[in-house]
């Protein structure tokens, strides 16, 4: 799902290997559960098979459990390697947060925040620069 040009399907993994650590949960669960991410609609199937490579890297488990309300559903856990996985992609996620806060708080003090303003539109022209070569 591209939200104004940026790839969130990039963080799914991370996302549902968080929700798994919090509790474990069958797919659907999981689908809804990732609306707190700002996925309103995510595509169950991505989710599945992203599961399935999950569980064929180890990071997570999964097992039958029976179900009060129906038939029995497939629900997935982290494992410790998957614990680790989360734990990296924590500090990567952090440091990103980090430079993402800098960036913000850097444009939003620009004078020209204003977005119907052209880059440069205010500067004065500057003289056209020519290489010399020694």
């Amino acid at each position: 799902m591209t939200v104004h040009g940026v790839e969130r399907r990039a963080l799914a993994v991370p996302v549902l290997l968080l929700l798994v650590a919090e509790r474990p949960d069958h797919g659907y669960e999981l689908v809804q559960r990732m609306e707190a991410f700002g996925w309103p609609m995510t595509e169950s199937a991505h989710v599945y098979r992203l599961l399935r490579g999950m569980e064929h890297d180890g990071v997570v488990a999964s097992s039958w459990r029976a179900s009060a309300t129906g038939p029995a559903r497939r629900e997935y856990e982290i494992t410790p390697k998957g614990a680790m996985e989360l734990a990296l992609w924590f500090m990567r996620l952090g440091e990103l947060h980090s430079t993402l806060h800098v960036f913000l708080e850097r444009y939003a003090q620009l004078e020209c925040a204003d977005v119907v303003r052209r880059p440069g539109a205010d500067r004065p022209e500057r003289p056209e620069r020519r290489r010399t070569w020694p």
